[in-house]
C-alpha cells in the first residue's frame, strides 16, 4: 500500500512538470541554440580557411605567412533576433529609394533601403536599418556599436542576412563580421550609416584583427 502511494505521488509529480512544459522547453531551447551555434562555427571555420587559402583573400602577404585564424566572441545567445521587417515602401524616384554611402577612400556607393528591424537588448529596444545590394538577394546590415575602437574594427562591422517568407529575418550578432579594408587599406569599404550607430557594446562576432 506504501509502494501504491509513493508511485502515485511520483505519477502526479511528473504530470505536474509535463503540464508545465519544464523539461521540453528547456531540451527544445538548447537543441535550437544548438544548431544555431553550430551554424555560426561552421561559418568562421569556412572564413578562416578562406582567409588563410583562398587568391582572393584581403589579407596582406605577411599577414596571411602566420595567419592562425580570425578573432571571435564566443558564441552569445542573446545576440540573436528573429522577426519581421519593417519594410520601406518608397517609389523609385523618391530620394530615399537609394542609401548612399560613403567610403574609406572618399567616394560613394548606393544601396537599396529595404526596412529596419526592431529587437530588444538587456531590456532596451533598438531600431537597426537594413539594405540590399542591387545585384544581390541578401540583406546588409552595417553597423557600429560601443566596442569599436577598443574589442572591434574601428570602423564598424557588417551582418549579411537572407530573406525569410513573410519577410522575416535572422538577426544574428554572432555572425558579425570585419569590412576587407581591416586587414588591407586598398579595399574599399562603405561607412556604417548614422542611422546604425549602436549605444551599447555588441560583445559578439568578430573582433579586432590587430
Amino acid at each position: 500500500m506504501k509502494d501504491r502511494k509513493i508511485i502515485f505521488i511520483l505519477l502526479i509529480a511528473s504530470i505536474f512538470l509535463l503540464i508545465q512544459g519544464i523539461p521540453m522547453a528547456k531540451g527544445e531551447d538548447q537543441k535550437k541554440m544548438t544548431l544555431q551555434e553550430k551554424r555560426v562555427l561552421k561559418w568562421r571555420e569556412e572564413r578562416d580557411l578562406f582567409f588563410k587559402n583562398h587568391q582572393r583573400s584581403p589579407l596582406l602577404p605577411q599577414d596571411k605567412k602566420h595567419f592562425k585564424g580570425l578573432k571571435y566572441y564566443p558564441f552569445g545567445p542573446k545576440y540573436v533576433f528573429f522577426g519581421e521587417i519593417e519594410r520601406f515602401i518608397f517609389h523609385i524616384n523618391n530620394p530615399r529609394y537609394y542609401a548612399t554611402f560613403l567610403t574609406n577612400k572618399g567616394t560613394n556607393k548606393r544601396y537599396l533601403r529595404y526596412g529596419k528591424l526592431h529587437f530588444t537588448l538587456e531590456g532596451r529596444e533598438y531600431i537597426i536599418e537594413i539594405y540590399k545590394s542591387i545585384l544581390s538577394d541578401y540583406l546588409f546590415i552595417p553597423f557600429k556599436d560601443s566596442t569599436n575602437g577598443k574589442e572591434t574594427y574601428e570602423g564598424g562591422r557588417y551582418i549579411d542576412a537572407e530573406i525569410l517568407p513573410d519577410y522575416k529575418m535572422k538577426l544574428d550578432f554572432n555572425m558579425a563580421y570585419n569590412p576587407s579594408c581591416a586587414y588591407n587599406e586598398k579595399f574599399i569599404c562603405v561607412l556604417p550609416p548614422r542611422e546604425n550607430m549602436l549605444r551599447i557594446e555588441i560583445r559578439a562576432g568578430e573582433r579586432d584583427f590587430r
